[in-house]
């Protein structure tokens, strides 16, 4: 079979995307998310928290109930509708963090659960310890001009 071929035969199975429906949900989700984390950050502003404490505990628990919904297994029903409302934020990280953990539990604490988590979150602290390195280095270098 040529790729031409093939290429027809997997058009003639697959079926098209309802775009503009994975839009809206992504849409709506993300903006719920996005929408009860101010909600949260003005709960707990009126709680006594100052801004960027209510914000540094409504990152908390975003990614709790993240990681408590993927462990009831409701996170991923809604990912697979939501799409990309539920990833994007910081809710998709816990998810992307809880998913593998549970999944390989069963190989132990430290060659399943913990070889698994540092898949995901190693490219992630290294990506961010880089660049925030480079970041460093290049202010450093500004500051040189500066003078």
């Amino acid at each position: 079979m040529t790729d031409r071929e093939y290429n027809k035969y997997v058009e003639s199975k697959a079926s098209p995307s309802p775009i503009w429906k994975d839009l809206c949900w992504a849409f709506v989700v993300g903006g719920a998310i996005c929408a009860a984390g101010q909600g949260l950050s003005d709960l707990y502003q009126s709680l006594g928290a100052s801004k960027e404490d209510a914000g540094t505990w409504v990152s908390i628990t975003l990614i709790l109930l993240a990681a408590l919904l993927t462990g009831l297994g409701v996170f991923d029903d809604l990912a697979k509708r939501a799409g990309a409302g539920t990833l994007v934020p910081i809710t998709g990280f816990s998810n992307a963090m809880a998913s593998p953990a549970l999944e390989f539990k069963s190989e132990g604490l430290v060659l399943g659960t913990g070889a698994k988590l540092f898949t995901v979150a190693g490219p992630v602290l290294v990506y961010g310890i880089s660049a925030s390195i480079l970041y460093g280095i290049a202010l450093c270098v500004a500051g040189l001009f500066a003078r």
